[in-house]
C-alpha cells in the first residue's frame, strides 16, 4: 500500500503560500485527543491480544501466530509513527532530530507491509485449510518461518526510506510556488535523485503494498465462500447436525478474518489516493486545506491499528475467555473458567478422504 510515510510528513515538505494558514484551537486540541486514544487503544488492545496468544499454549496454532504478528506490527506503528505524525503535524516544523526523521518513515513502511501480508498468509492458510481440507496443512514452525521471511522482506523494501529521508532547512523551491519561500525551521523531506525515481518507487509501493495483497486475498476468500456456501446446502438436505455446527463455526471464523481484511483495506484506501494525488498531480492540493486532509486520511488509515483486536474480539467468544482467564490468574479474581477451546486453524483428522473427495467436508476440532 502506498503508505510510503513521506505523506506523514508532507504537510511541512510544502510551503504552500506565504500566508500562514489560520489555525484553529478546538482542531488542535480534537487532534491531540483523537492521535491520543488511537495510541492507547491501539498499543492496549494489541497488547492484550498478543499477550493471551502467547500465554495460552492452546492458542499457538498458525493462524493466531499470524494475527499475533498483525498485531505487533500495529503496536510498532502505534509506538514510533503516530506520535511522531502527530508532533510533526501540530509543529510544522521537525524538531525530532535526524534518526528519527529516517527511522519513522522506515518503520511505518515495515509495519505497513508486515500487516497485509499477515492478512494474505491467513487467507491462504484458510484457503488451504478449507478448499484442500485432506492436502497439505501447514503447521507452526512453517508460520514462525513465514512471518520471519515477511520481516526481512519488509525491511529491505523499506530501505530507500533511509537513504533518501533527510533533514533540510527552508528557503526550498516550492512545488507549487514558482519562487522560494523564505522560513527559518528544519523539514523531514524526501531527497531523490529524480522525479521518476521517486514516482517508481512509490507507485510500486502502491501496487505491492495495497492492489496485489487485496486481490489475492479477495479471490481466496470469494473462493471459500462458494464452498461452504455449497457444504451449507449439502448440509441443510443431509440434516447432519453435528456437521452443520463445524460448519457454522468455520463460517464465524471466516466472517471475523474477512471483516478484519475489509477494514483494513478500507480504512487505507484514503490515505492512498492523497497519496497518489499528492505524488502525481500535487498542484491540485489546496493549500489551507491540504493539513485538514491529509489529518483526516491519516486518521482513518491509523484506525486500521485499532481494528484487529476489537473485530477479534468481539467476534471470538474464546478470545474473550482466554483474556478473562488470563487476568484471573493473573490477579488473584478467582478461580480459572473451564472452557471449549475452538482453534481458528485445525481440521478434525477425523475426516476421512472418502468424505473429502465427495462432500468436500472439514471439521473444526476442539
Amino acid at each position: 500500500m502506498e503508505s510510503h510515510p513521506k505523506t506523514n510528513y508532507s504537510l511541512s515538505q510544502i510551503a504552500w503560500e506565504q500566508e500562514e494558514c489560520p489555525s484553529s484551537k478546538s482542531g488542535t486540541t480534537l487532534l491531540i485527543l483523537v492521535y491520543s486514544a488511537m495510541i492507547a487503544v491501539g498499543i492496549v488492545g494489541n497488547a492484550c491480544l498478543v499477550f493471551v496468544i502467547t500465554r495460552q499454549k492452546e492458542m499457538h496454532n498458525v493462524t493466531n501466530i499470524f494475527i499475533a504478528n498483525l498485531s505487533c506490527s500495529d503496536i510498532l506503528m502505534c509506538i514510533v509513527c503516530l506520535p511522531v505524525t502527530l508532533i510533526y503535524t501540530l509543529m510544522d516544523r521537525w524538531i525530532l532530530g535526524e534518526a528519527l526523521c529516517k527511522l519513522t518513515p522506515y518503520v511505518q513502511c515495515i509495519s505497513v507491509t508486515v500487516s497485509i501480508f499477515s492478512l494474505v498468509l491467513i487467507a491462504m492458510e484458510r484457503y488451504q485449510l478449507i478448499i484442500h481440507p485432506t492436502g497439505w496443512k501447514p503447521v507452526v514452525s512453517q508460520s514462525y518461518l513465514a512471518v520471519g521471511v515477511i520481516w526481512v522482506v519488509a525491511c529491505l523494501i523499506s530501505v530507500p526510506f533511509l537513504s533518501f529521508n533527510v533533514l533540510d532547512r527552508l528557503p526550498f523551491q516550492n512545488l507549487s510556488v514558482p519562487f522560494p519561500v523564505a522560513h527559518d525551521h528544519w523539514l523531514c523531506i524526501e531527497s531523490w535523485p529524480t522525479d521518476n525515481n521517486r514516482l517508481a518507487y512509490t507507485t510500486s509501493l502502491l501496487v505491492f503494498q495495497y492492489f496485489l495483497p487485496l486481490a489475492l486475498i479477495a479471490a481466496c476468500y470469494l473462493r471459500i465462500f462458494l464452498r461452504l456456501r455449497r457444504r451449507k446446502d449439502m448440509v441443510e438436505r443431509a440434516r447432519d447436525s453435528s456437521r452443520d455446527n463445524r460448519a457454522k463455526g468455520s463460517r464465524r471464523i471466516n466472517v471475523m478474518l474477512g471483516s478484519i481484511v475489509a477494514l483494513f483495506a478500507v480504512c487505507w484506501l484514503p490515505l492512498n489516493i492523497f497519496n497518489t494525488l499528492f505524488d502525481w498531480h500535487h498542484e491540485l492540493m489546496i493549500s489551507c486545506q491540504h493539513d485538514l486532509i491529509f489529518s483526516m486520511c491519516h486518521l482513518v488509515a491509523m484506525v486500521s491499528t485499532c481494528v484487529n483486536p476489537i473485530v477479534y474480539g468481539f467476534l471470538n467468544n474464546n478470545f474473550q475467555k482466554q483474556l478473562k482467564s488470563t487476568l484471573s490468574r493473573c490477579r488473584c479474581w478467582g478461580a480459572t473458567e473451564r472452557y471449549e477451546n475452538l482453534p481458528l486453524s485445525a481440521v478434525s483428522t477425523e475426516v476421512t478422504k472418502e468424505s473429502a473427495l465427495s462432500k468436500g467436508s472439514i471439521s473444526v476440532h476442539s
